[in-house]
């Protein structure tokens, strides 16, 4: 299943790992169904656990937790959200690498995407315990891991030269950054049009 078998070793050793999954290839259906389709699910579901069966507290107050029937519905506009967010910076990075001296395939930018995002969605286990502080703190740390991928990444996928891989990955980085933020503000908006029930300790 694509780079499952890879995990381990791209985040050991990212510079040699590339050089394999160049070589392997996948469509962007395959990409979709059976690897982003998994990895979304596990910050949605780790969510889902978290907030429904041990809550959050802001400034040390009693944790407040949310109705199952409320946090499925967050947890499915989270998971497809994540599809979204993948499948838009892929197209960015399609769309920009001209620029750049890119001539890789629509499925080689969704590789990149997919795997340089890996760090972030593994991260999402965090949320079985949704405590600001520790999810911020390995967010942290998964973006950098991510942030490295990218960089080590841009120049393998794509196939153009260091100096203007770093350019390249700078631009990618810029459009993830305002990615996620969209992927916040609409989040925000969400939660304010839903109903949420709330169940206090």
């Amino acid at each position: 299943m694509m780079y499952f078998g890879h995990i381990a070793g791209i985040l050991r050793d990212p510079k040699k790992e590339w050089g394999m999954l160049r070589e392997e290839r996948y469509t962007t259906k395959t990409i979709f169904l059976t690897q982003i389709s998994i990895l979304a699910a596990i910050p949605a579901i780790s969510m889902f656990i978290g907030v429904t069966q041990f809550g959050w507290s802001v400034a040390g107050e009693n944790p407040v937790r949310l109705a199952a029937s409320s946090a499925v519905s967050s947890a499915i506009m989270f998971y497809f959200a994540m599809w979204a967010a993948i499948a838009f910076i892929a197209s960015a990075i399609f769309w920009m690498q001209k620029t750049y001296g890119g001539s890789s395939t629509l499925d080689a930018c969704l590789m990149l995407t997919t795997v340089t995002a890996t760090p972030l969605f593994l991260s999402g286990l965090s949320l079985l315990w949704p405590a600001l502080w520790f999810n911020v703190l390995i967010g942290m740390v998964a973006m950098a891991d991510a942030v490295y991928l990218l960089y080590s990444g841009t120049s393998r996928i794509m196939d153009i030269d260091e100096d203007r891989a770093f350019l390249f990955a700078s631009s990618i980085l810029t459009v993830a950054l305002c990615t996620l933020v969209g992927m916040l503000a609409v989040s925000v908006i969400a939660w304010d049009m839903i109903s949420l029930v709330y169940i206090p300790s």
